[in-house]
């Protein structure tokens, strides 16, 4: 975690929390170390915001590729020697539904998990011939989580007064949906993509993901 938290996971002697910020070289390098042999990377960080294009600054634009894209190059291309040098390991990339089938106001959110899956399909490929797995878990929207109230701080500056109309639509639909993800669904997915050889590529994780996929 960035700012590990004590109560998030319950105590256990199987587990040790790391604090590691995936757009920093040096904390990756320091907790790739400090975990000793890796049979299992869940490239799982992400951050989110909502707006339309024109209301997005681009240093919030550069915040979203450099956590959800480029952290997860970072973390991926920190474990891969030790992974090809045991001929054994698995990578599993969290991206999201909505590059299933776009939504408005998600466009660069929507972009950033997008560049995930296509790096994630391509290095699947790379890494064959050294019996490594990479894999996609592709969540919906999870309203348990905090990853809404986190995307606020990066809508601080508001929508464009145009867009307004849009913007009510989008919020009524979610009001209104029944269908959503659980925190379960997901872990339920990485659990599958981490141990099932024979599980496919992409694993949708969520009732709100599943009638995207159908």
């Amino acid at each position: 975690m960035r700012t590990p938290r004590e109560d998030v996971l319950p105590h256990s002697e199987h587990l040790r929390v790391l604090a590691l910020d995936v757009t920093d070289s040096e904390s990756i390098r320091q907790v790739v170390d400090a975990a000793g042999p890796i049979d299992v990377l869940v490239n799982n960080a992400g951050i989110g915001m909502l707006n339309a294009l024109e209301g997005t600054p681009m240093t919030i634009a550069r915040e979203l590729f450099e956590t959800n894209t480029l952290g997860t190059i970072a973390m991926t291309q920190a474990v891969l020697p030790q992974f090809r040098q045991r001929n054994a390991g698995v990578i599993v990339n969290v991206t999201s539904s909505v590059t299933l089938r776009s939504l408005p106001l998600l466009s660069v959110y929507t972009a950033s998990k997008a560049a995930v899956n296509a790096f994630t399909e391509s290095l699947a490929l790379e890494l064959k011939a050294f019996h490594v797995r990479v894999n996609l878990v592709l969540p919906g929207r999870a309203p348990e989580t905090r990853f809404g109230e986190n995307a606020r701080s990066r809508m601080q500056a508001g929508f464009p007064e145009p867009y307004a109309g849009l913007v009510q639509s989008v919020f009524a639909g979610w009001e209104t949906a029944t269908a959503v993800t659980r925190s379960v669904d997901v872990a339920e997915a990485v659990w599958r993509a981490a141990n099932d050889p024979a599980c496919p590529i992409r694993v949708v994780a969520g009732a709100d993901a599943l009638a995207l996929v159908g």
